[in-house]
């Protein structure tokens, strides 16, 4: 029998790995007061039946930028609830003096969590979006490498109106081309928030440009499509996912524009984690 929770919104991971298949799918530069304000006007329906009481939940970035978040995401530095702490982590590399490790907590011995669920057997497939992942470059080539498998296309890249769907007609294919019995551990990060995303709204120019509004129509567009991704996640078993965003992003807030700044719009982002029961 399993010891109390005393965190009850965390599940004993040590069970969940190698039992269940692992989504990690990060809403690049998704702002903290978008998703929560879209939520609320019930524009997500397809996300708000999966969100623990129907919530995002607000958390801290671990970078400010895709590449410097990732790797800490990669390293078992999930966004860190906005609240005081300690709060223990999902996934942790065995390290002495470790505050954030718990009975929970599934400590690994390699770097990095990818190679972590690779020694338990999971086969690790990164979709990736924005240029961090395009393998185009030495730069462009460190996060896609940590996994067995990485799928970039330029309709995949932050410039494709339909990049999403495009990754998930991709995920579908990887999940229909996995044995039955082979765990899976698979990560997209969606590059339709990121800039340029004007074309999402119907009327908006490339003149304009970029705006809060449009930020909040991608997220809409993400959203019609994202149930799509979670039927195929759990088509073999149950699937673990954690949604969320790496970092925010700044559209004129204080005078700030972008990311890669220490701006709250940038800092305090969404963060979901939840099951998806395998379909009967």
């Amino acid at each position: 029998m399993s010891a109390p929770n005393p965190h009850p919104g965390q599940p004993d991971m040590n069970e969940v790995i190698g039992r269940d298949d692992l989504l990690l799918l990060t809403l690049d530069t998704l702002r903290f007061d978008v998703a929560a304000e879209l939520l609320a006007a019930g524009r997500l329906p397809n996300l708000a039946r999966h969100l623990p009481n129907g919530e995002w939940e607000r958390r801290h970035a671990p970078g400010s930028f895709t590449y410097a978040s990732h790797q800490a995401i990669f390293a078992g530095f999930l966004p860190t609830p906005a609240t005081p702490g300690p709060h223990p982590r999902l996934f942790a590399s065995r390290f002495a003096g470790s505050e954030t490790t718990a009975g929970r907590t599934f400590v690994y011995d390699t770097p990095d969590l990818v190679s972590a669920l690779a020694a338990e057997g999971y086969r690790t497939v990164c979709v990736g979006g924005v240029g961090f992942f395009n393998k185009q470059g030495a730069l462009g080539s460190v996060l896609p490498g940590l996994f067995h498998d990485s799928h970039w296309e330029p309709e995949f890249s932050v410039a494709a109106p339909a990049a999403f769907e495009a990754q998930i007609d991709r995920a579908e294919q990887v999940i229909a081309e996995l044995p039955a019995e082979r765990r899976l551990f698979l990560f997209v990060n969606v590059s339709a928030l990121h800039q340029p995303n004007w074309f999402h709204l119907p009327g908006a120019t490339r003149a304009a440009g970029d705006s809060r509004e449009t930020h909040a129509a991608a997220l809409e567009y993400v959203d019609r499509h994202i149930g799509r991704l979670f039927a195929a996640v759990s088509a073999r078993r149950r699937c673990f996912a954690i949604v969320c965003s790496d970092h925010g992003t700044a559209y004129g807030d204080d005078g700030f524009t972008g990311h890669r700044l220490g701006h709250e719009s940038v800092w305090t982002v969404p963060y979901a984690q939840f099951f998806l029961e395998a379909a009967t």
